[in-house]
C-alpha cells in the first residue's frame, strides 16, 4: 500500500514548468569543452582598417624564431600581393620557460604577427591552438574573405594559392573548407604519435579531415567551428578535432591535390603544380623562394 500511495503521490509534485526548461536548457547550452583562455599576447586591431582577403594562421612553438623569421621574409611577406591585403599570423600557447615567452613578447613587439593565449605550448595542445586561431579571426576579423591553417615547416606557392584556388575576381565562397582531404581512423598502437585511445574515440573511422599541415576555409568557417568546439570532446589530433567539428556543421571538406603533406625534392616545375609542401627548413625557405621568384619568366 505505501509503494502505490508513494507512487501516487509523485505527480501531485506541482514543478514550475520554467525550472524545467531552465535544468533542460543548461544541460545542452553549458560548454562541454568551455575554452577558458584568454589572450596574453594579441593583435585585436589587425583587421580594424582594412578586411584582409586571406588571413594565414601558422601553428608554431617558441623556439622557431628562424622559421618565422624566414616565412615573413618569403611567403608570408604581407607587402608581396600589393593590391590583395593578406594577414600573416603566428600562434602560440604559452612557455614553461619564462625566458622564451619573454624573446617572443620582444618578437612580438617588433612584428606584430603574434598571438598568445595562456595554455601551456606542447604537441598535446596543438588543438588549443588551432581553436585560438578560429575565435580569434571570429573576435577580430570577422570580416576577412579567407582563412588558411599551416604550420611552420610548410613551403606555400602563394600564386597558386591565391590566383588558382581563391581567385580574388569571384564570387567569395561561404561554408567553404579545403586541403589534403584523409579518410582514416584511429591508431591504436600506443607507440604511435598519432595513438587514439578507444575511450577518447570509440569509433572505428573518423570523419573526413584535412592534414593540419595545411588547409583553407572561408572565414565565416572560423566562428562555427570555434561555436561547435564548446560542445565537442576535446581531442589532441588537431586535424581529427577539426573535422569532428565539420562533420557536426554539416560542412565536407574539398580534396585538393595541391596540398602536399610530404616532403618533395625541389624542382621549379613541381613546386609550380603544388600549393603545399612540408618539412621545409628555414635555410631550404629562403632558397625556394629566391629560386621561384627570380624565374617567374621561365616556362616549364
Amino acid at each position: 500500500m505505501a509503494t502505490y500511495v508513494g507512487h501516487m503521490s509523485v505527480p501531485m509534485r506541482k514543478i514550475p514548468k520554467t525550472s524545467q526548461n531552465l535544468t533542460f536548457t543548461n544541460i545542452h547550452t553549458r560548454p562541454l569543452n568551455p575554452h577558458a583562455f584568454e589572450f596574453v599576447i594579441n593583435e585585436p586591431k589587425k583587421c580594424e582598417s582594412a578586411a584582409p582577403f586571406l588571413v594565414i594562421l601558422i601553428s608554431t612553438t617558441h623556439k622557431e624564431f628562424d622559421a618565422r623569421q624566414s616565412i615573413r621574409e618569403t611567403w608570408g611577406d604581407e607587402s608581396t600581393f600589393g593590391d590583395i591585403h593578406i594577414l600573416t599570423i603566428f600562434l602560440l600557447g604559452r612557455n614553461t620557460d619564462p625566458i622564451l615567452n619573454q624573446m617572443v613578447e620582444q618578437e612580438s613587439q617588433i612584428f606584430h604577427d603574434i598571438v598568445v593565449e595562456n595554455f601551456i605550448d606542447s604537441y598535446h595542445n596543438l588543438t588549443l591552438k588551432t581553436m585560438m586561431g578560429m575565435r580569434w579571426v571570429a573576435t577580430f576579423c570577422p570580416k576577412a574573405q579567407y582563412v588558411m591553417k599551416t604550420d611552420s615547416d610548410i613551403f606555400i606557392n602563394m600564386d597558386n594559392l591565391i590566383y588558382k584556388l581563391l581567385k580574388p575576381t569571384t564570387k567569395p565562397k561561404r561554408r567553404y573548407f579545403t586541403g589534403y582531404v584523409i579518410n582514416g581512423g584511429p591508431i591504436r598502437d600506443m607507440r604511435s604519435k598519432w595513438y587514439m585511445s578507444r575511450d577518447l574515440y570509440p569509433d572505428s573511422r573518423y570523419p573526413p579531415f584535412c592534414s593540419g599541415t595545411g588547409y583553407v576555409f572561408s572565414a565565416d568557417v572560423a566562428e562555427l567551428i570555434y561555436q561547435a568546439s564548446l560542445h565537442t570532446r576535446l581531442l589532441h589530433l588537431e586535424d581529427v578535432y577539426v573535422g569532428m567539428c565539420l562533420r557536426k556543421l554539416g560542412i565536407h571538406p574539398y580534396q585538393n591535390s595541391g596540398f602536399n603533406h610530404w616532403k618533395m625534392a625541389y624542382s621549379l616545375c613541381r613546386y609550380r603544380r603544388v600549393i603545399t609542401v612540408h618539412q621545409i627548413s628555414p635555410e631550404e625557405m629562403h632558397r625556394i623562394w629566391n629560386d621561384m621568384s627570380s624565374k617567374k619568366h621561365l616556362r616549364c
